[in-house]
């Protein structure tokens, strides 16, 4: 492989794990937890991620994201779930944010 490669080299079994732990951590804590989930999810994409030779790091961290989460679940509720809309492009630009090439 030459350096500008770039590949996935997580597996399916290590996929299928973070994607149940980060299911039950989000439904055990009827969704407080979520962003600490997506962290998780987050960090081991990265950790097997390589762009034109470069591994990916997230350093992102649930608290970070707590208070993100608090303020699109009250925008949401005050504009009856049209803040809501914009939520995933809120979480998408802050996940970016804090990804990184090693």
């Amino acid at each position: 492989m030459s350096t500008t490669d770039s590949y996935f080299d997580g597996g399916l079994l290590g996929l299928l794990g973070t994607f149940i732990i980060s299911f039950l951590i989000t439904v055990l804590t009827l969704g407080i937890c979520f962003p600490w989930a997506l962290c998780y999810k987050k960090r081991w994409m990265c950790k097997h991620s390589v762009v034109e030779g470069n591994r990916l790091r997230f350093d992102g961290t649930g608290m970070g994201l707590f208070g993100i989460w608090i303020k699109i679940f009250l925008l949401s509720l005050i504009t009856l779930g049209i803040y809501g809309l914009w939520s995933s492009i809120v979480i998408k630009k802050w996940e970016l944010k804090h990804t990184r090439f090693v």
